[in-house]
């Protein structure tokens, strides 16, 4: 019996957060907050070479710390975050897409816009993607309102959509912020009940997470458990889920899982 598959993915990108919230930090900061976390997950990452997930990238990180992100594509998948990731213009679709081929010598196919912010799907197949994960299908209070979508893989306009993870019913977001802030055997119970129903799970996180973040003005459900405890949940996460689950990155489970199911119903 095939096992259910765990897809953990990552936001890399500049730590631009502390904007949003009236603290200015230059770019230089930002890239150095984001180069230090991916360190981190790096690190833990490799003790694990059975899990392999995928990096939402944005190519102005990218190009700033090229050689750790073509070390990480030889077992990762390395995706889409557009090009910047306080702003955004039609044409960094490509652009992006574009600029991180050219560091990892790999095919991007997958996107997700920073915040989840909403994007036309023609736009996002003209400019190449295969699969677009731009869609937390929940309710975030001052973000978005997605109840009313899809919570698994939907097609729109001809792009394959695929969500972040919600639990059934109640659609609990298995998110960054549940992650850090629901207690561990909460998220998860969550978690489990997800791959039961689901088969999967798609989990989403961000380097900078996993490093101290004393003295940014951001939240403090933001940079909860910063650092080493969050580190640890991770390393938990990963060894409570190894024995059951196949950790696999996105388009590899679009490829053998759900191109498999078109086809069976294309059949039926």
């Amino acid at each position: 019996m095939k096992k259910p598959s765990l897809l953990l993915t990552f936001d890399v990108e500049e730590f631009d957060m502390p904007l949003e919230y009236g603290q200015d930090i230059p770019l230089d900061e930002q890239l150095r907050v984001g180069r230090e976390g991916l360190r981190a997950v790096q690190a833990l990452l490799a003790r694990y070479p059975q899990v392999r997930g995928t990096l939402f990238t944005t190519a102005q990180y990218a190009q700033y710390d090229a050689d750790a992100i073509r070390t990480l594509a030889a077992q990762h998948e390395i995706a889409s975050h557009t090009f910047y990731h306080s702003h955004f213009a039609t044409k960094d679709l490509l652009e992006s897409r574009a600029a991180l081929e050219w560091i990892t010598g790999k095919p991007v196919t997958g996107l997700r816009m920073p915040r989840m912010r909403p994007v036309a799907m023609s736009d996002v197949k003209a400019a190449g993607y295969s699969y677009d994960s731009s869609v937390n299908p929940c309710w975030l209070p001052g973000r978005y309102d997605n109840r009313h979508l899809p919570r698994n893989p939907y097609r729109e306009e001809g792009m394959l959509r695929f969500p972040a993870s919600v639990t059934p019913r109640l659609r609990i977001p298995l998110f960054w912020l549940a992650f850090k802030n629901a207690p561990y055997p909460l998220f998860r119970s969550w978690v489990k009940a997800t791959l039961k129903k689901d088969g999967y799970a798609c989990l989403y996180f961000h380097p900078w997470e996993f490093i101290a973040l004393d003295g940014y003005n951001i939240p403090g459900y933001a940079k909860a458990r910063a650092g080493k405890p969050l580190l640890d949940r991770l390393r938990r996460l990963i060894e409570d889920f190894s024995g059951s689950c196949d950790f696999v990155p996105m388009a590899e489970y679009i490829t053998s899982s759900l191109n498999r199911k078109e086809r069976k119903n294309a059949d039926l």
